[in-house]
């Protein structure tokens, strides 16, 4: 009996520390993905807390994600193809940013060589950094997708969601239709990710609420940091609005349905 006991006891611990090491290896990988979300929010506390010389602080900013954008293609941490997908969402994340600054959404106070209609151009950087952690997770976790939706109906919806962000100051807000018509499309959808050859599998619903809230978590750091302003954090610093993170969780889903669209564009693109 002892025997068995101690035999039941090894293997619990065998599995306890086997089930450690992937938990170790998911946030390795993880982190590695989120190198250019890190050194933004590295470079946005840093530039706050040291004095600048010669350029004002948005301008630094537009600078170091420059930088850095050049050193992760250059050392192969990006591939060209994630460099194009990333532009794209900087471009698509000026845009808003200029709409939202215009309406009055949030600001940017501080000055600065680089600003565009108010908008900083570093401010695109960071909605680049979102497509940058999808695209990197996408490849080291070996990402594959579960029954995903035709492409007829996952562009117009990826369109639908991105152009209320726009169209709610005009109109009535759609986010919590927009959010049923996600959950009724996706809602058989999965993803499969590997961690050291091992499969495991995840909803693709509740990867889309992880993410948006983590987001959120980082938007209260990036405004702590004065990355941007709301109306409410300009006399102090404030929290920001919990129900943020559907815009946030939305906004994840538009990015998600860009990034899998073309990679499965790329994939049923002709071969060499």
């Amino acid at each position: 009996m002892n025997v068995m006991i101690q035999n039941h006891a090894r293997k619990m611990k065998g599995r306890s520390m086997n089930a450690l090491q992937q938990l170790i290896r998911f946030g390795w990988e993880q982190a590695l993905s989120c190198l250019f979300p890190a050194v933004i929010f590295v470079s946005l506390a840093m530039t706050k807390i040291l004095p600048l010389p010669f350029l004002p602080r948005y301008d630094w900013l537009l600078i170091i994600c420059l930088l850095m954008q050049w050193w992760m293609v250059r050392s192969g941490l990006e591939t060209v193809d994630e460099l194009k997908v990333i532009t794209l969402f900087h471009l698509i994340g000026l845009a808003l940013e200029l709409f939202k600054v215009h309406m009055g959404s949030w600001s940017y106070p501080e000055e600065g060589y680089s600003k565009i209609f108010g908008v900083p151009l570093y401010s695109g950087f960071m909605y680049a950094s979102v497509a940058s952690y999808l695209c990197q997770a996408w490849r080291r976790l070996k990402v594959e997708l579960i029954k995903w939706p035709p492409f007829v109906v996952v562009v117009p919806l990826a369109a639908a969601i991105y152009l209320n962000f726009f169209t709610h100051h005009f109109w009535m807000d759609v986010r919590w239709w927009l959010s049923g018509l996600v959950l009724i499309v996706f809602g058989q959808s999965g993803v499969i990710y590997r961690i050291n050859g091992r499969r495991y599998r995840m909803p693709l619903a509740l990867s889309f609420g992880l993410i948006g809230f983590f987001i959120w978590i980082a938007e209260n750091i990036a405004t702590f940091f004065g990355a941007w302003e709301y109306p409410n954090q300009t006399g102090a610093w404030h929290v920001v609005n919990l129900g943020k993170v559907s815009s946030w969780l939305l906004l994840v889903i538009v990015s998600f349905l860009i990034v899998a669209t073309l990679k499965q564009v790329k994939e049923k693109g002709p071969k060499e």
